[in-house]
């Protein structure tokens, strides 16, 4: 006989309620199935942003959803055009889900335009794009836990648009079952994905037009992006030398982990940017799941030993933890800070690191607040509006069941 709430399966059970207590606090709006759907047309004063989308999703049968949670057995492309409503009607950070389908291009992000291609088709796209970019720049993101294939794309199209990044945007989406309570699955999904973004992004740079490639990851996004580099410097020696820049946003990844694939990249790394706030309580819930010491995206920077090992590793990080958003996991702070996100923007548009002394950014360890946003704002970033979690109705309903029992104390009942 064990017991239950001293055991591993008793911590198990307190931190998978603790996912439905936290989860069910959300208020974030949800996705609308079937966005993806192409409207009739734009309206004057909307913006369009066009994307090339690699992932290693299956194919839905529903044109509206396109790719679902389960996992492709390829990787597979497709070019995507979201419209983007007047600035006169929506707030810098935030996407506009329409209520009702089909969306009003005048109010609400919609599609523009999709169409799945095959990889020649891909590149043919990839370089058109590039030969307008005089920066020749090109943004990977990776989205993070909990994101339908929407969630991803219109995120996506958010976090360029608002930026005004001039830039080749490459969203690469993995298989996420767009459901808070498969933690698990998701997770298993970023390993089963990382030979498929190691050759994305291997592709990418063997173009010789290609001239940089800054790679933006948030959340569980974080463990997929750092395998694929490790395993990319395990098998050529090092990282390609075009992936100059790696912007970790909230990354869910234990702390000691983080050190091994970080360390295992070589001398010859990229530039590492660190995004963390004490605060996160996605991460929090994510510590007790995991038994881990620490989630990398959750230090405090300024204790030891990561003070010492972040300056030795030469990370930058911005500590947002003084930052207050109205996210009520505190794990996507970086959609309240419009102007951080627009200030990245522009410091991309000018191939200026994050490091440069014009933006004030002396030490590598930088507390941001609401009133020195404007300063140091340079360096948050693309990460302004990183995805948030969104729960689907089927999770909700679960959720349910369990947060009666979560608010119970979990007592030390035997179990055979």
């Amino acid at each position: 006989m064990v017991s239950w709430a001293g055991s591993r399966f008793g911590r198990a059970r307190k931190a998978g309620f603790a996912v439905a207590a936290v989860a069910a606090t959300l208020s974030a709006c949800a996705s609308v199935h079937g966005v993806l759907v192409p409207v009739a047309g734009t309206v004057p004063g909307a913006s369009l942003v066009e994307m090339l989308v690699a992932t290693t999703r299956e194919r839905a049968g529903d044109p509206g959803e396109m790719f679902s949670g389960a996992r492709g057995a390829n990787v597979k492309f497709a070019e995507i055009t979201v419209s983007i409503p007047p600035a006169s009607v929506r707030e810098v950070g935030e996407v506009q889900w329409p209520k009702s389908l089909p969306g009003n291009p005048a109010t609400d992000f919609v599609t523009e335009r999709t169409e799945v291609v095959d990889r020649a088709e891909a590149v043919t796209w990839f370089r058109q794009k590039l030969a307008k970019n005089k920066r020749r720049q090109v943004l990977v993101f990776i989205h993070g836990f909990n994101n339908r294939f929407e969630d991803a794309v219109y995120r996506f199209a958010q976090i360029v648009h608002d930026s005004d990044a001039n830039v080749v945007p490459i969203l690469f989406t993995w298989p996420s079952r767009g459901s808070v309570l498969a933690y698990g699955y998701d997770r298993e999904s970023t390993n089963y994905s990382r030979d498929a973004l190691e050759a994305v992004l291997r592709g990418i740079a063997s173009q010789p037009s290609v001239g940089e490639i800054s790679v933006l990851a948030h959340s569980m996004g974080n463990w997929l992006t750092l395998e694929t580099l490790r395993q990319m410097a395990i098998r050529s020696g090092r990282v390609d030398p075009k992936i100059r820049n790696v912007l970790l946003a909230a990354p869910d990844v234990d702390i000691d982990i983080a050190r091994q694939q970080i360390g295992g990249l070589g001398p010859n790394r990229p530039s590492f940017t660190l995004f963390v706030s004490q605060d996160d309580r996605a991460l929090a819930v994510s510590r007790r799941v995991w038994g881990s010491t620490a989630r990398l995206g959750a230090i405090d920077p300024e204790q030891e030993p990561y003070r010492t090992e972040i300056d030795m590793a030469k990370i930058n990080v911005l500590d947002l933890t003084k930052l207050k958003s109205g996210d009520p996991l505190n794990h996507a702070k970086f959609a309240q800070s419009p102007q951080v996100v627009q200030l990245i923007g522009q410091r991309l548009a000018e191939q200026s690191t994050i490091t440069d002394s014009r933006v004030g950014l002396a030490d590598r360890i930088v507390q941001v607040t609401a009133g020195a946003a404007a300063v140091v704002g340079t360096a948050a970033g693309l990460v302004v509006s990183a995805p948030v979690a969104i729960i689907d109705p089927v999770s909700r309903e679960k959720i349910g069941e369990r947060v009666d029992q979560f608010n119970r104390p979990v007592t030390d009942t035997a179990v055979p």
